[in-house]
C-alpha cells in the first residue's frame, strides 16, 4: 500500500489568505465611549465581538499583554469615578506590578475601550485614531 501524504495544518495553505483573528472590543457595555466605538465600528463595517471585561477573568488573563503592547500608564483610568474612590495609600507609588493589581481588582480601571485586531492594540476612542489604524 502507498503511504498517505498528512497535512500540517500549522502550515499555511498556498494561494490562501491566513486566516484572521477575529477583533475584540473589551470594555463595559454601558459606557458612553464603549457605545461611540461600537458605532463607529458598526458605521465602518468592522466586524467584531465584545467581551465585558468586568466578567470574571477577562481582565486580569489579558492584562500583562495588553500592558506589554500598550504600555500600563495608557491602560490605568486615571480620570475615572474608580480612581477617584481608591484610598490615598492605593493611589500613591503605583508602578507597574500596583497598577496591574489594581485593574485585575478593579477592572473598571481599565481605561475603555481596548481593541485588539490582533495586529493593534488601541487603548481609548477617537473616531480619527480608529480611522486612521483599522483603515
Amino acid at each position: 500500500m502507498g503511504r498517505v501524504k498528512t497535512r500540517n495544518y500549522n502550515t499555511p495553505i498556498p494561494n490562501h489568505p491566513p486566516p484572521t483573528k477575529m477583533t475584540k472590543l473589551y470594555g463595559i457595555k454601558n459606557c458612553d465611549t464603549m457605545k461611540k466605538a461600537m458605532n463607529w465600528l458598526t458605521d465602518n463595517g468592522v466586524t467584531y465581538e465584545f467581551v465585558d471585561y468586568k466578567k470574571a477573568g477577562v481582565a486580569e488573563a489579558n492584562l500583562p499583554d495588553w500592558a506589554a503592547r500598550a504600555g500600563w500608564e495608557k491602560l490605568l483610568n486615571t480620570r475615572g469615578l474608580m480612581w477617584k474612590k481608591l484610598s490615598d495609600e492605593e493611589r500613591a507609588a503605583v508602578d507597574a506590578q500596583k497598577a496591574l493589581k489594581l485593574m485585575a481588582q478593579y477592572p473598571a480601571l481599565i481605561k475603555r475601550p481596548v481593541l485588539d485586531t490582533g495586529n493593534k492594540l488601541l487603548v481609548g476612542f477617537t473616531p480619527e485614531t480608529y480611522a486612521a489604524e483599522l483603515k
